[in-house]
């Protein structure tokens, strides 16, 4: 009698929150008070091996538990699944959850959903991960290119990026991996720091990170911007004169200008020699992203990470609308779709440095910058991801940074999984850290 084939039995969500404005931990221009949170994901099979596939995406604070929602509505497209069949084609869980007929409705590919979908694609990866005993980037890294281009969806792509184009690209990125895996165990893959930069530090706290980071081996820094013209010119000196004329200082506005506004004041600051301007207008404007580079030059212009799917980045990069993409391991539909806009930044020729930071991402985004090195663009030249030190404590595989660079991860998985004891402790509202912080407020309050 054939053995019953493993099933995904349960999709279990959570609502996990960090006081991290309490200390002004991610604070910028647009976001003042972030409490970074996760909408978080487990699925449990009943395999009998004890391995789950985790996943999440980020939020910060209020409005998680909408996230949070999403996920649980996809339950029933996951729930009864065999295990063989979705580890082996995680894309069949995209194409069902993103090609769903009344979901779509809702998007389609943009949002709320999109990100709950991300989410359950990137548990369906972990869970492959772990499954194949190896950590994610290689496991892609490793992959049959054939079956890496059955991975994408390319509707709406065709115009940019065909799947022979993919193909090509990625049989081409296979020759010298072998050679290129081996240094990034031995080197790690290239960082950038945001810890020194957030906007309400002090300049004494901007001061002392900013010299800690170059010490710690760190060639590139990042400030927050656009609150104040006359608070940037001088946290922006204040800055450059720390790490000197040989590290890089990037600048981010977080979405916070208009066209003419964000020309105007990254102007003013090019005295400081930023490198980039980060989210210097609305995600979506991408003829205003255009006109903002030119306006600018030879400050390069960098976006991404709100970005909504890989159509929009398909049309930056065909406006020439961007130097520098930032691909979100979170924001988007998950690995499938990240590989679709990893090829397309190869295509292009336009360097990829993800957006990290927030609850996790530094964890998931690591693997996808190491494949597109190891077996996609093969280099790391004006490659870095970005590095904040906050919350890695929390994770069963934290990312570790070893003289500004990323430390290759071993671990089978994603690096997705979350300690249970951080789950039970920061769960809103009824996990022990908030619920204990619930009773000092009414205390407070009577």
């Amino acid at each position: 009698m054939a053995a019953t084939p493993a099933r995904i039995i349960a999709v279990d969500t959570h609502d996990i929150r960090f006081p991290t404005s309490r200390e002004l931990d991610g604070s910028d221009a647009m976001n003042p008070d972030p409490d970074y949170s996760a909408a978080y994901v487990v699925l449990r099979t009943d395999a009998g091996d004890g391995l789950e596939g985790h996943g999440f995406t980020f939020t910060i604070g209020r409005g998680n538990e909408v996230q949070v929602a999403a996920l649980h509505a996809l339950r029933d497209h996951v729930i009864g699944r065999s295990v063989d069949e979705v580890c082996a084609d995680p894309g069949s869980v995209s194409r069902a959850l993103v090609g769903d007929s009344q979901l779509r409705w809702l998007g389609p590919e943009k949002g709320v959903l999109h990100m709950a979908i991300g989410a359950v694609v990137n548990a369906v990866w972990d869970l492959a991960a772990k499954r194949a005993g190896t950590p994610l980037w290689r496991l892609l890294a490793d992959a049959d290119p054939a079956w890496l281009v059955g991975q994408i969806d390319f509707r709406y792509l065709s115009d940019a990026l065909t799947p022979e184009e993919a193909l090509d690209l990625l049989r081409r990125g296979r020759a010298g991996a072998a050679e290129r895996t081996a240094d990034l165990l031995a080197r790690g893959y290239p960082a950038y720091t945001t810890s020194p930069g957030w906007l309400g530090y002090s300049d004494e706290k901007l001061t002392r990170l900013a010299r800690q980071a170059v010490t710690d081996g760190f060639r590139q820094i990042k400030l927050k911007v656009g609150a104040d013209l006359d608070d940037d010119v001088r946290r922006c000196r204040v800055a450059r004169e720390v790490v000197g004329p040989d590290v890089r200082v990037a600048i981010d506005a977080n979405q916070r200008w208009d066209v003419a506004e964000a020309i105007r004041w990254t102007r003013a600051l090019a005295p400081f020699d930023p490198y980039w301007i980060e989210e210097p207008t609305s995600p979506d404007d991408i003829l205003g992203h255009a006109a903002i580079r030119e306006g600018v030059g030879p400050v390069k212009v960098a976006t991404g990470e709100h970005v909504q799917n890989r159509i929009v980045f398909k049309q930056l990069l065909q406006a020439g609308a961007l130097d520098i993409l930032q691909i979100d391991a979170a924001r988007v539909g998950g690995v499938n779709e990240n590989l679709a806009i990893l090829l397309l930044a190869a295509k292009f020729g336009v360097p990829v440095c993800p957006h990290a930071g927030g609850v996790g991402l530094c964890e998931l985004v690591q693997h996808l910058s190491m494949f597109d090195y190891v077996a996609l663009t093969g280099t790391t030249e004006d490659r870095v991801i970005e590095y904040v030190d906050h919350l890695h404590d929390h994770f069963l595989d934290p990312v570790v940074i070893r003289e500004g660079h990323y430390t290759a991860p071993t671990a089978p998985g994603f690096s997705a999984a979350m300690h249970p004891g951080s789950i039970a402790r920061y769960t809103y509202p009824d996990g022990a850290f908030w619920a204990a912080d619930l009773d000092t407020q009414k205390g407070r309050a009577a």
